[in-house]
């Protein structure tokens, strides 16, 4: 895992970013500078250590930086006879991108984000893995192109600029929609894409070179004995390359959950000395009895980690302005930390992320895989609307009472609203309160969602593909690089592998939701490889106790970010509804108001500690 830049027309100081991205590539530094062209690397060292410096070059014509894992690469190695000088995918990549060119890109395995110069070519080549796991940020105005691993990196080396426009999207997604960033010319290189940029010009030709859209498309009459068979196949075949893919000691996240217990079943087969490592936070729900049953169970090198949150109001700025951008997902916090006390013992961690959008694991699933909420009739939603204002607020999130309430809310919606009240719902029902507001500025995200929307896939095969291409992507792959890179840690998720991807996708929905039970399937394989206790368990994820926070621990520090008058809340959300927020003044459940009120304060440690510094 590393930290990657560089520019064209643009020459900037190495020291700056070295220091700046130092927490993705404490190991080793390297520079190269062609013409108008430089390249910068930070590496952290787990594969091939000793000859996997970069930048690294394939003679006179290909020069790379390279930050993720091909995990595949050795195979790939042997099927197209590629003799290479060292055992690196960095090297691998370059032999391939000679014999293939971007057709490359469909023959990986791995997490990447990558350059390569194309010297005869006189264009750089940019490429960003299927899901989105490993980042790029580029900026553009026609004179100068810098491209950066982190936007923090990108602000230190470019006087950059507010895009205004994106901010009332983030206020209803909890994050930048697809390409957009806060900063005017600066775009985030989507999932699935690669930009060629021809280094005389500065023209930019952008490639949407996967997409997960058509492998929904592509349904496939699988049994539940057959899914499982292959299933169970590509999981062994995903964690172990996971596994071997380092030379250095590789440990796993370990819940109470069956994604990371099958992810830690299969992995105590190859290596039976595994480190596990499970969170238990005071006060809150306590995973650990349920995890120390998979742990016994497979004898894995066990660490139980305790969380109290005691030094959160001296960290909670640190912590977000991590994110270089206004980042509203508040489970960033309790991953941070859980990665900080796990690199301790492991540099290299794998994790579960991916298996909740590919087999079904949210409650919200289930109502959509019996009927398609996002084409409903104008009077189920008018019904729907009417009973809706009839009714209390929820409070508890995880009771059947707020569940149907949501349901209630959703239902109410239409179109592109329908699946921001089924998802993050943060400003649903309150954006009248918004102001300045641009007339289009859901137009894309509209445009998104109706490609979706106007294909023949059931109500549960849309929601999931939006969920893929919008919360996986901007909110929790996002959380876990930064969480994890901070400390100079690399994540791995096997639920993200090229087959899982391409596979899962076009099985039955009855195989993912199936009545009442989430993630069915995985339930299924689970019962072969875990304790019973586990099989059936909701998912949790990280339980915060944000109301809490913002009325106890943390309401000093977010008062003081937002009873200012320097503030930037207040060109997009009218003050005195916020006001009224803070003094409980408004009829809304008290989860609702906490995240509105988080969505608001991660914006303004953003804008104070970050942009403005």
């Amino acid at each position: 895992m590393c930290g990657i830049a560089g520019s064209i027309h643009y020459p900037f100081s190495e020291e700056t970013i070295f220091k700046k991205m130092s927490h993705r590539g404490p190991d080793e530094q390297g520079s190269f500078h062609w013409n108008e062209v430089q390249f910068y690397h930070l590496r952290l060292s787990i594969l091939d250590i000793a000859s996997g410096k970069q930048p690294m070059h394939l003679g006179e014509k290909f020069s790379i930086i390279f930050n993720g894992e091909i995990f595949n690469h050795l195979e790939l190695r042997k099927k197209y006879n590629l003799a290479g000088k060292t055992s690196s995918d960095t090297e691998t990549l370059l032999l391939l991108y000679e014999k293939l060119g971007t057709a490359m890109l469909n023959e990986l395995d791995g997490m990447f984000a990558f350059a390569i110069l194309d010297k005869p070519g006189n264009k750089i080549f940019i490429a960003r893995d299927r899901a989105g796991e490993k980042p790029l940020y580029y900026f553009s105005d026609h004179e100068k192109f810098v491209f950066t691993s982190e936007l923090n990196a990108l602000k230190s080396i470019l006087p950059l600029e507010i895009e205004g426009d994106y901010f009332h999207s983030y206020l209803r997604f909890g994050s930048f929609f697809k390409a957009q960033t806060p900063y005017k010319n600066v775009e985030e290189l989507v999932a699935g894409s690669y930009l060629m940029v021809d280094i005389s010009s500065l023209r930019l030709q952008t490639v949407r070179w996967w997409n997960i859209l058509p492998f929904y498309s592509r349904p496939q009459s699988e049994t539940l004995e057959s899914a499982l068979k292959n299933t169970d196949q590509i999981l062994h075949q995903s964690v172990k390359r996971r596994l071997e893919s380092s030379d250095i000691e590789v440990g796993a996240f370990l819940s109470g959950g069956i994604d990371s217990g099958l992810v830690t079943a299969v992995a105590s087969q190859y290596n039976p000395k595994i480190k596990t490592f499970t969170v238990s936070f005071k006060d809150e729900y306590d995973e650990a009895p349920l995890a120390r049953l998979v742990a016994d169970k497979y004898n894995t090198q066990h660490h139980e980690i305790k969380i109290d949150f005691a030094h959160l109001r001296e960290d909670i700025e640190q912590l977000l302005g991590n994110y270089g951008e206004p980042f509203f997902d508040s489970s960033a916090i309790p991953s941070y930390y859980v990665s900080k006390a796990a690199r301790q013992y492991v540099t290299v961690i794998l994790n579960g992320d991916g298996a909740d959008e590919l087999f079904g694991g949210y409650r919200r699933y289930v109502p959509f895989a019996k009927f398609d909420f996002f084409n409903n009739n104008i009077l189920f939603k008018s019904v729907s609307g009417t009973l809706l204002k009839l009714l209390p607020a929820g409070n508890h999130k995880k009771s059947n009472y707020n569940y149907l309430y949501r349901l209630m809310a959703l239902s109410s919606q239409k179109g592109l609203n329908t699946y921001l009240s089924a998802g993050v719902d943060i400003f649903e029902g309150y954006t009248g309160h918004f102001v300045n507001t641009p007339h289009n500025y859901l137009s894309e995200a509209e445009h998104y969602f109706q490609t979706i929307n106007s294909t023949n896939l059931s109500g549960l095969k849309k929601l999931m593909n939006l969920d893929f291409d919008i919360n996986l992507f901007g909110d929790l792959l996002v959380k876990m690089d930064i969480a994890t890179m901070a400390n100079s840690q690399e994540g791995r998720s096997p639920f993200l592998c090229k087959e899982f991807l391409e596979y899962i996708p076009g099985l039955p929905d009855r195989l993912k939701i199936n009545g009442k039970t989430t993630k069915f399937l995985l339930r299924k394989l689970a019962e072969k490889y875990l304790p019973k206790e586990l099989i059936n368990q909701p998912k949790r994820g990280f339980e915060i106790p944000l109301k809490n926070w913002i009325d106890n621990e943390l309401k000093e520090i977010i008062l003081s970010y937002l009873n200012t008058s320097d503030n930037l809340y207040s060109e997009f959300i009218d003050v005195n509804f916020v006001s009224s927020l803070i003094k409980k003044e408004i009829n809304i459940s008290d989860e609702k108001r906490a995240k509105i009120l988080w969505t608001i304060f991660s914006m303004e440690v953003w804008y104070k500690k970050i942009f403005k510094q």
